[in-house]
């Protein structure tokens, strides 16, 4: 947790095409994500989309201890290789919806 129970949110939202290579991604980043503090914090599958990036079908938070580990997570060669393997070919469109430090519960 960061300083005085500080967290970082990314809130992402994807265009997965892929399920299965996408839960193969997940599978292999999320020990990685761990190493660096980070979690996933809600997670939602998308049925509709009333109003924006209609391919969006995959919503979720990351929860890191501060926006420096959240850097050192997406700049990890080990995650580079996983999502290079798994994410690229498994994902449409990557929109980052939001991104913002709360208190921790």
């Amino acid at each position: 947790m960061g300083a005085e129970g500080r967290q970082h949110v990314l809130l992402v939202g994807l265009q997965v095409s892929d399920e299965a290579s996408y839960a193969r991604y997940r599978a292999g980043m999320t020990p990685i994500l761990s190493s660096y503090g980070g979690a996933f914090g809600h997670d939602f599958v998308v049925a509709r989309v009333l109003k924006g990036e209609a391919g969006i079908n995959r919503v979720f938070t990351l929860v890191f201890p501060d926006r420096a580990a959240r850097e050192r997570f997406f700049a990890d060669a080990q995650y580079l290789a996983v999502r290079a393997e798994l994410f690229e070919p498994a994902v449409t469109a990557t929109f980052i919806l939001g991104e913002f430090e709360t208190t921790a519960a």
